[in-house]
């Protein structure tokens, strides 16, 4: 029961003290071997076999007789600058009666053979010993970082059922002598700068393998690390270890990856915009003839996706109604949706939001104008395409903003490139009109002002803003290449000579 304790305290602080341990040091050792107390010559040779035949213990020999501790450690042997090998330490505490002529050890790795080696002492000092205790100390086990190990201690002879076990997991490369001195650990250090005009990265290698190369590539990170095409090679005679990668978009999941030009080589990698969320939310797509909004995250990303209606100048964005989906990688899509300039999309990721808008400044399927007469109004819905909407009349009471309903509620159906007319009376001159034929659509409040004395759009759309672009510096041109003709018509009427009126009435005489 104390050493299952022992074990179990050994083993939960390799997890919960993992992180501390990751920047202590090793022990070096200049040579491995194995060592008995009490001045004890132990002598090694190997064993070559797969199972032992036991034979049944003699009186009162049992396992916590016999065994009182099994540890480990981690020891390492450097034969040379980034030259350096681990090596299992096992430490354990016996008593031996003359019975028992030594211990055997054992390990064993996962899909290899189990390796023995048989721990001997002398009669002579066994009978010097007897009925102490020994402690005995092996470092000749060989291991990889990370690598798990299963280590067996029996008795030789073997005595059935006086055997101690455990399991040990080596280092992993996170600890910082592997990631200096063990090769299989060694991936070099990355640094860089940004150009984020000329969208480069410079990218410098320290601490990298001294007689190898080294490659650099930029990649898009998720199960795995795909290339982009951006790549260089840094050659280890080179005594500037750096290199340009250009990239196209600074997405979060754009990482520079390197690593040592030797077979199964560990690779390092750094996300210099992991932060960036900002460009993650490019990409939406609408299928103009099967009116689906879609969007592809291009890094892997938690969000949720919503749909929702933009305001007034106050820009709020209020979500739609059973418009709203989680994305992790896969592409989103909602299908049936009106492309009005007010729907927006809406991503949320932690904490934050953003609002991107993917109709402002197209083409608008649909529109409400009002035209004014010298003693009456009349408002018209216009569609560019077969739709029906669904228009609930109202009065403004606090502002345009605050509309109350009056009861007149009408649902329309308007053909392609057709217009329908809205009864204004004077009891009502706003509208909420909603598109009733796809499944998300933004209802717009539509207000008829007494300002306008000639036929106008009731609000600012991307295409009236292109037209009035285009047609007022069109009319200023016109109107300067008129004002220029003018003059220099006066000018060279000006500078002609003038006729002599009497000259010509005399040349009619004379005829």
């Amino acid at each position: 029961m104390f050493l299952q304790a022992a074990l179990l305290m050994f083993h939960s602080c390799l997890g919960l003290c993992g992180a501390a341990a990751q920047h202590m040091e090793l022990e070096r050792i200049k040579t491995c071997g194995i060592k008995c107390s009490q001045d004890l010559q132990c002598n090694t040779k190997p064993a070559y076999f797969f199972a032992d035949s036991c034979q049944m213990p003699a009186d009162g020999l049992t396992v916590s007789s016999v065994f009182r501790n099994l540890s480990f450690s981690t020891v390492m042997t450097c034969e040379g600058h980034q030259r350096c090998s681990l090596h299992l330490g096992i430490h354990t505490t016996v008593q031996l009666p003359e019975s028992i002529h030594g211990l055997s050890v054992c390990s064993q790795t996962p899909g290899m053979l189990r390796k023995c080696r048989i721990v001997r002492m002398s009669k002579a000092s066994r009978r010097m010993t007897s009925g102490m205790q020994v402690e005995l100390e092996d470092n000749c086990t060989d291991v990889y970082p990370q690598q798990q190990v299963k280590v067996t201690l029996t008795t030789v002879p073997s005595y059935c059922g006086i055997t101690q076990s455990g399991n040990y997991v080596a280092p992993d490369c996170s600890w910082k002598d592997l990631r200096r001195l063990v090769p299989e650990c060694i991936t070099g250090s990355l640094s860089y700068d940004i150009n984020a005009e000329r969208k480069e990265l410079r990218v410098t290698v320290s601490d990298m393998l001294d007689d190898e190369d080294y490659q650099l590539r930029l990649c898009h990170k998720d199960f795995i690390c795909a290339g982009t095409g951006a790549n260089a090679l840094i050659m280890k005679e080179e005594v500037n270890k750096s290199a340009i990668l250009p990239y196209f978009r600074p997405l979060p999941c754009l990482c520079i990856e390197g690593w040592s030009v030797v077979t199964d080589a560990p690779r390092v990698q750094v996300c210099p915009f992991n932060m960036s969320l900002e460009e993650m939310w490019h990409g939406i797509h609408f299928d103009t003839s099967a009116g689906v909004l879609s969007w592809e995250p291009a890094c892997p990303v938690t969000a949720t996706v919503a749909l929702c209606q933009r305001g007034g100048e106050d820009g709020v964005c209020t979500d739609l109604q059973q418009a709203s989906q989680n994305v992790s990688r896969g592409k989103i899509t909602f299908a049936q949706v009106d492309p009005h300039p007010q729907l927006c999309m809406k991503f949320r990721a932690g904490h934050q939001s953003w609002i991107r808008c993917p109709f402002v400044g197209r083409f608008q399927a649909w529109d409400v104008t009002v035209m004014r007469h010298a003693d009456h109004k009349e408002a018209k819905l216009t569609s560019h395409m077969n739709a029906t909407f669904s228009v609930h009349a109202c009065a403004p009471s606090e502002g345009p903003a605050v509309c109350r309903a009056t009861g007149t509620h009408a649902v329309i159906y308007v053909g392609a490139h057709a217009s329908v007319g809205l009864n204004v009376t004077d009891t009502h001159s706003c509208f909420y009109v909603r598109r009733t034929d796809v499944t998300y659509a933004p209802t717009i409040l539509h207000c008829l002002t007494e300002e306008r004395s000639e036929p106008a759009a009731l609000f600012a759309t991307p295409a009236n803003q292109m037209l009035i672009a285009v047609i007022v510096p069109v009319g200023l041109w016109l109107t300067a290449v008129i004002i220029v003709t003018l003059v220099l018509h006066v000018r060279l009427t000006d500078s002609a000579p003038v006729c002599d009126v009497s000259q010509h009435r005399d040349r009619r005489s004379a005829l």
